[in-house]
């Protein structure tokens, strides 16, 4: 009975970790929601990704998010499906 109820608690808890809200708008989210939502993304490319869109503007594209320094390819194509440029 422990071990069903520790798997029920873990299953719970990768759920949970799992679970996100959606498409994230690069445009307007802030950095924490950016390196919450995108995989690869923690908080130093989060602020990267803001403070380029304040000094260049809007992206246009979901794809244009890698014109910021340390987001390649390889961090877009595994976030493409998580990413939009407008509501």
């Amino acid at each position: 009975m422990q071990t069903m109820m520790k798997f029920a608690a873990a299953a719970a808890l990768l759920f949970a970790v799992s679970a996100h809200a959606g498409p994230v708008n690069i445009n307007t989210a802030d950095a924490q929601t950016l390196s919450e939502e995108l995989k690869g993304v923690g908080p130093a490319k989060a602020a990267a990704i803001v403070e380029d869109r304040e000094a260049n503007g809007a992206f246009v594209k979901p794809e244009d998010i890698t014109r910021v320094g340390g987001i390649g390819e390889a961090i877009y194509e595994q976030n493409k499906a998580n990413i939009k440029v407008k509501d």
